[in-house]
């Protein structure tokens, strides 16, 4: 998100007045989003070259892929709004944990836990909130490593420490994670408990693939 596409949603939210009015805020706010745009770089090139790392080691590349996204004007104000908290920018980086995500796809599930133990480990790197939902799915089957981190962004006079989420999941975890996300939201169309037993059974069968994957990946290394 850069600094038109603020404005942009900016535009869309308030009106001419109120945006002049709020000028000074709308700086401050930029400024802040690029600084969580620098913090989302810290984090995505520490996780690719831990996969470059891993990958000469284990002659493979644990992470398939990695995302990143900066929470919309819109879901921070919201998420604000539901925590009874004002909108302001400081109320941003104190009370929202999200804005900043990074989604880590890996191969296998221990990869899942081996990166993130990889990252902790480092100095740098420090951790607020641990969520496993890959030993303890949620009610709705989703499985998931969520972590909370902050992580130091170097400016030309000054260090300031940010706040990212980090998900870390398979590529069967995500899989299911996106369809669900299309199913269960699908406007116009109302979600039963059928339909959500057959997702939890889903689930579990994106578990059980899991699984099978770790065996047969263990199974391999241990005839070679």
């Amino acid at each position: 998100m850069n600094a038109e596409e603020i404005k942009k949603q900016l535009d869309n939210v308030f009106s001419d007045e109120v945006i002049e009015w709020g000028k000074p805020i709308m700086q401050n706010f930029s400024k802040l989003m690029a600084y969580y745009r620098c913090a989302l770089m810290e984090i995505e090139t520490k996780f690719n070259v831990l996969n470059e790392e891993f990958s000469l080691r284990y002659d493979r590349n644990p992470i398939n892929s990695i995302k990143t996204r900066l929470k919309s004007f819109q879901s921070m104000r919201d998420k604000l709004q539901r925590k009874g908290i004002d909108f302001a920018v400081n109320s941003i980086e104190e009370c929202l944990n999200d804005v900043a995500g990074v989604r880590v796809i890996c191969s296998f599930t221990d990869d899942v836990f081996m990166l993130a133990e990889a990252l902790l480990n480092q100095d740098d790197i420090t951790l607020v909130e641990a969520k496993d939902y890959i030993n303890n799915p949620k009610p709705n089957g989703y499985r998931s490593l969520h972590l909370i981190v902050t992580v130091p962004i170097f400016l030309a006079h000054e260090k300031r420490l940010m706040k990212v989420e980090i998900q870390l999941r398979t590529i069967a975890m995500d899989s299911w994670a996106s369809l669900e996300h299309q199913l269960r939201y699908k406007k116009d169309y109302a979600f039963d408990e059928r339909m959500a037993n057959e997702l939890l059974r889903c689930a579990e069968l994106s578990s059980e693939l899991d699984a099978r994957m770790d065996a047969l990946r263990e199974l391999i290394q241990t005839d070679e």
